[in-house]
């Protein structure tokens, strides 16, 4: 995988990867592009992939007739 995550079109591949993972999996997640522009450090612009995960776990099921839902981190109680 040589994808540079950073820039813009890293970071549209990046979300539609997290997108597509979650949604195999019956969860909605929310992913936001943020455009950063440049980065001293990085001696380039920068675009930030953020997202309403919690530590990493969707907070929502897309099917709204599922008996079980998610607790704040992520996990299916049944």
């Amino acid at each position: 995988m040589d994808y540079d995550f950073c820039n813009s079109d890293g970071a549209r591949r990046l979300k539609q990867r997290i997108e597509e993972y979650w949604r195999d999996r019956g969860y909605k997640v929310d992913i936001k592009l943020i455009e950063a522009g440049f980065v001293a450090a990085m001696r380039s612009a920068r675009t930030d992939v953020r997202s309403d995960m919690v530590n990493g776990f969707p907070v929502s099921r897309e099917a709204s007739d599922d008996r079980r839902s998610p607790n704040r981190r992520g996990w299916n109680i049944a």
